[in-house]
């Protein structure tokens, strides 16, 4: 018999009320918080539909950007708009998401499918990036802009804080982004070069381009991450003559 989300509620209550508790809000609809939770690996295997989080986690997703903009904004009123998206994309971005969940311990509260559960997809970026985004889509759908906000302002404030600069440079798309538009007037090229592995245990492999010459690569369990790899790779080894030498010999001829 397929479970409900209402059924999930009931059974999972004391665990969704320990969530409430360390991410500091109370549901007036449980439901959505629990709904936050469902990977779509368990909605095909329990559930028998497309109930799983990835709705709310594109809402989230919205919210996110709109919040975390909005305290950067607040917080530093004179950095130019480029810094800001820099920092913000630093943030806001798969490993720093993962992360984020990390911290209140998300993944202990995923419902995932037999599969995704064997191979630790509660450690995995990209499911806990997801159900980051989701809890923060319920957020929003349960409470408005200010409970999102609030939570968004606890959970990143401290770490803007910390460190504005190393934020700049984790964005290392960003960054490569910024230093080959500033000296070429152009912008690298990612190119997916393989996948391996099984379809919840994907591997990507990713090389960051620049008119044709290789400047890094990446591997990672999402697309996302291999790029960011692949980005710092590029950067690493760049220099101020000479990012790429075929860049130069074409930019003098």
């Amino acid at each position: 018999m397929a479970a409900t989300l209402e059924t999930l509620v009931q059974d999972n209550e004391e665990q969704l009320r320990e969530l409430e508790s360390v991410i500091g809000y109370q549901f007036k609809d449980i439901s959505l918080l629990q709904l936050s939770l469902i990977h779509s690996s368990f909605a095909f295997e329990r559930l028998g539909s497309g109930l799983h989080n990835e709705t709310q986690e594109f809402l989230g997703d919205a919210v996110l950007d709109l919040t975390v903009g909005y305290i950067l904004f607040k917080r530093f009123p004179e950095m130019r708009e480029g810094k800001l998206t820099r920092i913000r994309s630093a943030l806001v971005n798969e490993s720093g998401l993962a992360e984020m969940a990390r911290k209140i311990n998300l993944g202990k509260y995923l419902l995932l499918g037999k599969g995704e559960d064997a191979s630790r997809g509660r450690e995995k970026p990209s499911i806990l990036s997801c159900a980051f985004e989701a809890v923060v889509g319920a957020l929003f759908l349960d409470g408005g802009y200010g409970a999102a906000l609030e939570f968004v302002q606890r959970t990143f404030g401290p770490l803007i804080d910390e460190g504005r600069d190393r934020l700049m440079l984790a964005d290392a798309k960003s960054s490569l982004q910024e230093k080959l538009q500033e000296k070429y007037n152009e912008g690298p090229q990612y190119v997916l070069e393989d996948e391996e592995g099984p379809a919840h245990a994907r591997i990507f492999t990713v090389s960051v381009r620049f008119r044709d010459e290789v400047l890094g690569t990446g591997r990672a369990s999402s697309k996302k991450e291999a790029e960011q790899q692949a980005a710092r790779a590029a950067l690493n080894s760049f220099t101020e003559e000479s990012p790429a030498p075929a860049a130069d010999n074409q930019a003098a001829g």
